[in-house]
């Protein structure tokens, strides 16, 4: 994977999501993805305690963190590659997190609407 062309759902480069915490499936601060990210780890989100909260209640618990998988767990504020089916689920639950659009890799407009994720953007 050449990760310097990858897109973002604006289609300019991806640019870096959050390198405190170091996210992305790769831990490499952006939202790549590839064949063995099977979440899809696609939308560079700035969690909110009501989405970790709800995050949680669905069995995804993104607050406690898991050193043993790099995870520090993550708390309001934080910039974080989250699953786009789990930003969806939250879209349609009204709780889904802000977005940084230029973080945010192409791929995720196969599963959600640019002008979805564009109702929850905020600077990069």
């Amino acid at each position: 994977m050449n990760q310097k062309k990858a897109k973002n759902v604006l289609g300019t480069e991806l640019e870096t999501c959050s390198m405190d915490p170091v996210t992305g499936f790769y831990r490499d601060g952006c939202c790549n993805t590839g064949s063995s990210d099977m979440g899809l780890h696609t939308v560079c989100t700035e969690v909110t305690a009501e989405f970790l909260a709800f995050s949680k209640q669905r069995g995804n618990d993104l607050s406690t963190p898991h050193p043993q998988f790099d995870f520090p767990g993550l708390k309001p504020g934080d910039r974080w590659c989250l699953c786009v089916e789990r930003w969806k689920e939250a879209l349609e639950a009204g709780m889904a997190p802000r977005v940084v659009l230029e973080a945010c890799h192409i791929s995720t407009l196969e599963f959600v609407d640019l002008e979805d994720l564009e109702q929850y953007a905020i600077e990069a």
